[in-house]
C-alpha cells in the first residue's frame, strides 16, 4: 500500500508470481518453469479457476437437496425399521433434550455447507461480472470459506461412530444411507470448489479499476 498515492499493486504487477502448493516467490519471467522449492508448475493464475469452481458448485447445488432429503441413517432393531435425514435426526436430539448436540450438528451438516455454497457462489459471481466492490472483504469471505470446510464432515463422523459403536455392542443394526453418501460428495464437491477458486482474481479486477 502506498499512503501516498493511497493506491496499491498486486504481486503479479510488480513482476512476482507465487507457488500454488507451497508459497515461494518467483520472477514472472520465471512463469514458464516450476518452482525451484517444491516443482509444482508455475502459473500467474490457476487455469481455468472460473469455469472448474462453478462446476463443482453447480454438482453440489445439485446434490444438496437429496443430501437432505434422503436418509443419512437406516436403524433396524426387532424388525422395526427407521429411517432418520439430517433435520429429523436433529429434531429428535431436540426433541430428546440433547438441544447442544442438536445445535452442533444443525450447524455443523446443514448451516455450514449452505453459507459456504453461498459465500463461494458470490465471490464466483463477483469476479465473473469483474467487481472491484470491498476486495478485502471479499478475501476474508474465501478464507472464511476455506475454514468452515472441515467442519462439515461432523455428520459424517457421528454416523460412522454410532455404526461402529452399535454393531460392536451387538444392540441393532445400523447402516449409513443414500443420504449420507450425497453429503459427502457436497462436502467435497465444496472442497473442490473453494480449492479451484482463485482469490487473486479478486484483486485483478480491483486493480484494473483502480488505475
Amino acid at each position: 500500500m502506498n499512503d501516498q498515492t493511497n493506491a496499491w499493486i498486486t504481486a503479479a504487477a510488480a513482476g512476482l508470481i507465487n507457488c500454488h502448493s507451497c508459497g515461494l516467490l518467483h520472477k514472472v519471467a520465471e512463469a514458464h518453469v516450476c518452482c525451484h522449492r517444491c516443482g509444482t508448475s508455475l502459473h500467474l493464475r490457476k487455469p481455468d479457476s472460473l469455469p472448474r469452481t462453478w462446476a463443482y458448485l453447480l454438482a453440489a447445488y445439485v446434490l444438496y437437496i437429496p443430501a437432505n432429503v434422503l436418509p443419512i441413517m437406516t436403524t433396524t432393531n426387532l424388525g422395526s425399521i427407521q429411517s432418520n435425514t439430517i433435520l429429523s435426526g436433529v429434531n429428535y436430539l431436540l426433541v430428546t433434550g440433547s438441544w447442544l448436540l442438536a445445535l452442533i450438528i444443525f450447524i455443523a451438516s446443514v448451516f455450514v455447507p449452505a453459507l459456504k455454497l453461498v459465500i463461494l457462489t458470490y465471490l464466483a459471481i463477483s469476479v465473473q461480472v469483474r467487481s472491484s466492490w470491498r476486495p478485502r472483504e471479499r478475501a476474508w469471505l474465501y478464507r472464511l470459506a476455506e475454514i468452515m470446510g472441515r467442519w462439515s464432515m461432523v455428520d459424517i463422523y457421528v454416523v460412522t461412530l454410532m455404526v461402529a459403536l452399535v454393531k460392536i455392542q451387538g444392540l441393532a443394526d445400523i447402516d449409513a444411507g443414500s443420504g449420507a453418501v450425497a453429503f459427502g460428495a457436497v462436502v467435497v464437491l465444496t472442497m473442490l470448489a473453494a480449492m479451484s477458486f482463485d482469490p487473486r482474481l479478486i484483486w485483478d479486477n480491483a486493480e484494473k479499476n483502480n488505475e
